[in-house]
């Protein structure tokens, strides 16, 4: 197996040759106004970071854009309540390099931004995002350094939007925690869920 494994970027580069021209014209340093156009119709973006303790993957979800443009060249996104792990702020006050895919339903596109990101806890910033009285904890401050489109073959050929609902049979939550520890009552946390969820989604 070692012989087949690629341990230079001369070596990747001869193996898979030169990138299309549009994926080159394609990259943006600041989010232009298409861009822009397609970014503030997202309602969902994978946030990925890096730290000290390893890497990090993280869906963020809104009832109306997932982020908001402060300028071409910054994007604000709103910590809302969940488990309180704090993987993804964790490693941005670390390290600061972020990465986030925009996606809409129903198209095969994906936006894509990377950047540095901040948490920041500005009373400003917080109220631009208030619900009915209830603020953020935190905003992420994302400083843009490149933004551009995602080739559409991988969701394509995972029919995402095409495919309809295929989790019949998977695992509930409650049955992954019961799985990681004995006497932890699976059924009674799915039950429970629904409503607790309503109550904290901000």
């Amino acid at each position: 197996m070692d012989d087949h494994v690629i341990t230079d970027i001369a070596a990747l580069e001869a193996l898979y040759g030169q990138p299309g021209k549009a994926s080159l014209i394609k990259v943006a340093d600041h989010v232009t106004p298409l861009y822009a156009k397609w970014i503030m119709a997202s309602r969902l973006c994978m946030v990925s970071t890096v730290g000290p303790e390893g890497t990090d993957g993280s869906p963020r979800g809104d009832d109306g854009p997932v982020v908001q443009m402060l300028d071409p060249k910054t994007l604000l996104m709103p910590d809302w309540r969940g488990n309180n792990r704090m993987d993804t702020l964790r490693n941005i006050v670390a390290d600061g390099r972020v990465s986030l895919m925009f996606i809409i339903p129903g198209s095969n596109n994906v936006m894509r931004v990377n950047g540095t990101a901040i948490v920041s806890t500005a009373p400003d910033l917080l109220a631009r995002f208030d619900q009915k009285g209830r603020q953020p904890r935190s905003v992420v401050v994302i400083t843009v350094a490149e933004v551009y489109s995602q080739c559409a073959r991988a969701l394509m050929r995972a029919r995402v939007w095409s495919s309809g609902d295929e989790s019949a049979g998977l695992p509930t939550v409650g049955e992954l925690l019961a799985e990681q520890e004995e006497g932890f009552d699976g059924a009674a946390y799915d039950a429970e869920w629904p409503e607790r969820a309503a109550k904290t989604m901000w």
